[in-house]
């Protein structure tokens, strides 16, 4: 069985380790003034050492750390308070090949904190902090996304994790990008989206197209090509089925 040999690839080929995430943080900060760059000047290390550092799931991770990356563009500064937008993505390997998928890519336009130059970072995701609070959310938003292509709905426990923070974020004093909005992208509603039963059949074909397509590829090409393309036949359905929801909930809104 595929998921046995998966497993024991892991055991046998790689180390217990405490984190999750091999994350590689880039910062631009061309558009701030001379001051708010220094005061950035080692803000691409310090992210960095808090998501691949830190234990987000609380259980000892067995297997490969997940690729990510995530990609700051600041455009303001001032008293302290930084703006910008990130972009992540992350990534997990196909089983049996030298490739990976793209599991998640996300532009977020909003990412507004409070910072001094060298601050330190706590990790309490119960507690919201503009900074701290963004960077855990896509952490589970991460790790949930992964959990769900190797197990059926495999990632809801982070998923939830992500919502909780959501909603706090939703009433806080950074609301903006976190709170509930009727067009652009926001955190609460992607999270909220995730959980919906609507969405549960396509997370489960996510799941097919990953462990039952992709990952035996290499092994069945027929097998796996056949099964990809009876997801296809699900989305179309699944996309019927999102689409006269989110015309009710648009409805909800007027």
């Amino acid at each position: 069985m595929k998921r046995i040999m998966i497993i024991t690839v892991f055991l046998f080929s790689s180390i217990i380790v405490a984190q999750e995430l091999n994350a590689v943080v880039t910062v631009n900060t061309e558009q701030l003034e001379t001051l708010g760059r220094d005061n950035l000047e080692k803000f691409d290390k310090q992210i960095e050492d808090y998501l691949n550092n830190n234990k987000f799931t609380g259980d000892d991770w067995e297997g490969e750390r997940i690729d990510c990356n995530f990609s700051i563009f600041f455009t303001s500064a001032g008293d302290n308070t930084y703006n910008g937008q990130v972009v992540i993505t992350s990534q997990r390997p196909i089983y049996n090949s030298n490739s990976t998928s793209l599991m998640l890519k996300i532009s977020d336009s909003n990412f507004s904190f409070n910072y001094e130059k060298n601050q330190t970072l706590y990790f309490s995701p119960t507690e919201f902090d503009a900074l701290e609070s963004f960077l855990n959310y896509y952490a589970y938003l991460i790790i949930g996304t992964d959990m769900d292509s190797y197990q059926p709905l495999g990632g809801t426990e982070y998923f939830t994790k992500a919502s909780d923070i959501a909603v706090l974020g939703s009433n806080s004093a950074f609301s903006k990008g976190w709170a509930l909005e009727t067009s652009s992208y926001n955190k609460r509603g992607l999270t909220e989206d995730l959980l919906r039963s609507n969405f549960q059949q396509f997370r489960i074909d996510f799941y097919d197209y990953h462990y039952n397509g992709l990952d035996i590829m290499n092994e069945d090409k027929k097998k796996a090509m056949n099964n990809v393309v009876k997801l296809v036949t699900n989305l179309d359905g699944i996309y019927s089925k999102i689409s006269r929801m989110n015309e009710c909930i648009d409805e909800s809104f007027l």
